[in-house]
């Protein structure tokens, strides 16, 4: 039977919108009695009114709302969503830096949390002096931070800078610092929110392997935040997607990635300009299969192509059209220009309405979901527009090949040679 390593029941967190208090107990007090005698308050801000008769609204914001989830120890869990979903209130609550409105939660071990750069550091400490008083908060003794020093050192990379303030640390010496203690000290849960951004792309690497490393190696849970679907889906099996404070759906990363991205890309399947641009701009834009129908669902062998009218409001020297397609991760998988069979067109372009068609079949894709991005300029020099389409491939067993991984579906036949 599995371990459960965190618990939420109905777990809810309200936060007050505006100002509470005005920071004195005088100054509350003749601010409620200005209020009672029907005068203006005597603190407001400049700009702000004392409208009395206008319509008021809730000033309570709920952050999460009645959300419930169990995750088993060893797992390594993604929560994904937009910014303002809920994310870093629930990594507060579960590190319990703030407490939940209302609901309970209830966890088993110790939890190393990576909530913001340099949380829990003392700016006036050295870095060795923030590993042992990291170690402390976490309940550690002083000869088991010993035992991981060296260890904490050599992954952060900064041993010369070791008895250094830290405030003199710039921001990626101290998420580096920060992970490492983090990972390395005997936490049973690791919680780490989006700021492995601020690390360049090597130590996004090293940390993405030392958080696969705690999960599988060591049987200890992690929690991930991130906006990076493809270190997501790199790390995690389990997923949590939360939107507007509430669980949309918690399933297999995989299935939740695609939740997640089909909800983002709503309807952005044509584009139509309500806007004229001075250089120039796309006017209309869709997506057709072979057959005129239009939409942003295709089978691969629909042939989906792509409809583009834009217009220049003047003549243009080495002007350029291009598309770059992208996977769900989003990673650049393909790119094209009308330059690239015809570098002629990079001569003189004169003003007008133009209208193009690109194949995209051509691209032979396999299931999933993909982006276009279209944009317009002088070649190196200036960008007049840009603009982003979604579509989905669904090849449905495609020329009988079963369902494929990778990004391409391209079909070769295979040669067995004589002995």
């Amino acid at each position: 039977m599995s371990k459960i390593a965190i618990k939420a029941e109905n777990l809810s967190k309200a936060y007050q919108l505006g100002q509470i208090g005005t920071g004195t107990i005088s100054r509350d007090l003749e601010r409620w009695y200005a209020r009672l005698r029907g005068k203006e308050d005597p603190f407001l801000r400049i700009g702000e009114s004392n409208d009395q008769y206008s319509k008021s609204e809730s000033n309570v914001v709920w952050s999460l709302r009645d959300i419930s989830f169990e995750i088993e120890q060893g797992d390594a869990v993604g929560i994904i969503g937009r910014n303002g979903a809920g994310k870093s209130t629930l990594l507060k609550i579960l590190s319990k830096v703030t407490a939940p409105t209302t609901g309970k939660i209830s966890g088993k071990g110790r939890i190393a949390s990576l909530l913001e750069v340099g949380t829990g550091f003392h700016p006036e400490l050295s870095g060795r002096e923030n590993i042992f008083l990291n170690g402390a908060i976490l309940g550690m003794r002083k000869k088991e931070i010993q035992r991981k020093l060296e260890e904490i050192v050599d992954f952060a990379g900064i041993e010369r800078y070791l008895d250094t303030p830290v405030k003199r640390y710039s921001s990626g010496m101290y998420v580096r610092l920060a992970f490492a203690v983090a990972a390395h000290l005997e936490s049973e849960i690791l919680i780490v929110d989006e700021v492995l951004a601020v690390g360049d792309a090597e130590f996004q690497k090293k940390c993405l392997g030392k958080m696969g490393e705690v999960s599988k190696g060591e049987g200890r849970t992690v929690l991930f935040v991130s906006h990076n679907m493809a270190s997501v889906e790199q790390l995690c099996k389990k997923g949590i997607y939360l939107s507007n404070g509430k669980i949309k759906n918690a399933d297999n990363i995989n299935v939740i990635i695609d939740d997640y991205l089909n909800c983002e890309n709503a309807n952005t399947s044509s584009y139509e300009s309500k806007v004229d641009k001075k250089d120039g701009n796309f006017l209309k834009i869709d997506l057709f299969e072979e057959s005129g129908k239009k939409g942003n669902v295709f089978f691969n062998d629909t042939k989906p192509y792509l409809l583009i009218k834009y217009q220049l409001n003047e003549d243009v020297n080495n002007f350029n059209v291009g598309i770059i397609v992208s996977n769900s991760l989003n990673a650049n998988i393909y790119s094209s220009a009308d330059t690239d069979l015809n570098p002629s067109l990079t001569s003189l372009k004169k003003s007008g309405t133009y209208y193009v068609r690109v194949p995209l079949s051509v691209l032979n894709l396999n299931n999933g979901n993909y982006k276009i991005t279209l944009l317009m300029g002088i070649i190196n020099t200036t960008l007049f527009d840009e603009v982003s389409l979604d579509f989905t491939i669904q090849n449905n067993n495609y020329l009988n090949t079963g369902h494929r991984g990778g990004i391409l579906l391209n079909i070769v036949k295979w040669d067995y040679l004589p002995k």
